[in-house]
């Protein structure tokens, strides 16, 4: 993995969220949003080498001050270490919880194991009334379950975040949700493992149906097409811009997900998709992607794409390879 890019945007406190160029843009400081991002694609990494451990290290300190005794998160923090606004549990506590469950599940060190249970069994206490928050939560306490089955906490928080999830069909198509909006590959992929984990077959097959739907809506010509950052919802027309990174990684994790649980060979061929959109194999047929030093772009536009390599669309594409290459290994 091509950690050059990501490097550059970490110091000894954290990962900077936003890029001009690739320059990190300091005077914006960290969030446990992209922290969390990061610690999650680090760990499912497990080729030997000192910079990657060094940056988990960081994160993982990172996240740990971010986490209040009662389980709830700050969000943001600047370059002297001082932390804004209050402890919450909005979308940075549900990824916060995504990482310390990829941790427990894919990190393979027992102490850097053991310290993200305990962060998650402390945060996993508490509840969003967001379901975004809900389903990065959820996910990681799928994370949990994979090497702790019957987890008690995390079985109790994939229950609740599946009572939020109201039923396919209800807005008109085979979604949970009025609109869609961002990250939304990972709703399905919630339902997914929530079904499994819970031996729901009923929710596995919606959760299947709703992936198939959003694919089906993002897919024009053999290459992906998605839907603008604004959102979507049914009349709005396709392409859209600008485009998010986030958007491919979310929608490759989720098949990666569904093919653990359901073994579809044709999920495999859907991650490539997601790796080509990168390449270039898109709606303004250009690169997304600098491999020479691991960073993504942080938008395809209607004129081209933002020139920008922020941490979010960095860690998209570096989601998007990753998985790519446990495509490949399955397919073989």
């Amino acid at each position: 993995m091509n950690l050059q890019h990501l490097t550059r945007l970490t110091d000894d406190i954290g990962l900077f969220e936003h890029s001009k160029g690739s320059e990190p843009r300091v005077e914006h400081g960290y969030c446990v949003d992209d922290v969390a991002r990061a610690l999650i694609v680090l760990a499912r990494d497990r080729s030997p080498g000192n910079p990657r451990n060094a940056l988990m290290r960081i994160y993982s300190n990172f996240l740990a001050q971010a986490q209040d005794p009662s389980g709830r998160i700050v969000n943001r923090r600047d370059t002297s270490g001082v932390w804004h606004g209050a402890a919450s549990t909005g979308d940075h506590w549900g990824r916060a919880l995504w990482a310390w469950g990829t941790v427990v599940r894919s990190s393979g060190d027992a102490n850097s194991a053991a310290e993200a249970y305990e962060r998650f069994r402390i945060s996993a206490r508490r509840r969003s009334v967001f379901l975004r928050s809900m389903v990065f939560a959820s996910l990681g306490a799928s994370q949990v379950l994979a090497v702790l089955p019957g987890n008690q906490r995390a079985l109790e928080l994939i229950h609740d975040t599946k009572a939020m999830l109201p039923a396919l069909g209800k807005h008109s198509m085979p979604w949970p949700e009025a609109s869609l909006s961002y990250a939304n590959g990972a709703v399905a992929e919630a339902m997914i493992l929530a079904g499994h984990h819970t031996n729901d077959s009923g929710l596995i097959h919606q959760g299947r149906r709703a992936l198939d739907w959003l694919w089906q809506l993002q897919c024009a010509g053999g290459r992906l097409s998605l839907i603008p950052h604004k959102g979507w919802q049914p009349g709005d027309s396709l392409p859209g811009f600008d485009q998010q990174p986030i958007e491919v990684a979310a929608l490759v994790d989720a098949c990666i997900s569904a093919y653990d649980v359901t073994s579809d060979p044709d999920l495999l061929e859907r991650v490539e998709l997601g790796r080509r959109w990168f390449e270039g194999h898109n709606d303004q047929a250009i690169t997304m992607c600098d491999e020479a030093t691991g960073a993504g772009y942080d938008a395809l536009t209607a004129g081209g794409r933002n020139e920008n390599q922020g941490a979010e669309s960095t860690l998209a594409y570096m989601s998007v390879y990753q998985r790519a290459g446990i495509a490949l290994a399955n397919s073989t």
